[in-house]
């Protein structure tokens, strides 16, 4: 090294985190905060802003695909699901890629929509919120 040269500086490597829509562990944590423990459900939207977000569907289905990783990682920890909890605006009800995987998973083989979807949704949030509020 020549006099008055400077020894090139090592950038600090930074660490960095998934965006906020694919951050399992944000989206879990909000998830409980926000719906499982004040017991009522929160729609898409809500969530999508929640993480600072606006409503759009390619949003949506990529917090639907974390969705389906939380209650995953859930179901494989004993615990009920919580994407069961986050549902449209418009019917309170999830939507068709919970439904397709919750049929897949259980015996439900009734209608995604309308008052037996409703029942079914109501009996899942409420395992969900009865779990929750005794943690």
């Amino acid at each position: 090294m020549t006099p008055g040269t400077r020894t090139p500086r090592r950038r600090k490597q930074q660490r960095r985190l998934p965006p906020p829509i694919t951050n399992v562990a944000l989206v879990r944590t909000l998830l409980l905060a926000t719906a499982a423990r004040a017991g009522e459900p929160i729609s898409y939207a809500r969530l999508l802003l929640q993480l600072g977000l606006r409503f759009t569907r390619p949003k949506m289905r990529a917090l639907c695909r974390t969705l389906d990783a939380i209650d995953r990682d859930g179901a494989a920890a004993g615990e009920p699901g919580l994407a069961v909890l986050v549902v449209r605006e418009s019917d309170g009800l999830p939507g068709q890629g919970w439904w397709t995987d919750h049929v897949r998973t259980t015996d439900y083989a009734g209608p995604w929509e309308g008052p037996a979807a409703a029942r079914e949704i109501r009996h899942r949030q409420a395992e969900a919120f009865a779990y929750w509020n005794e943690r």
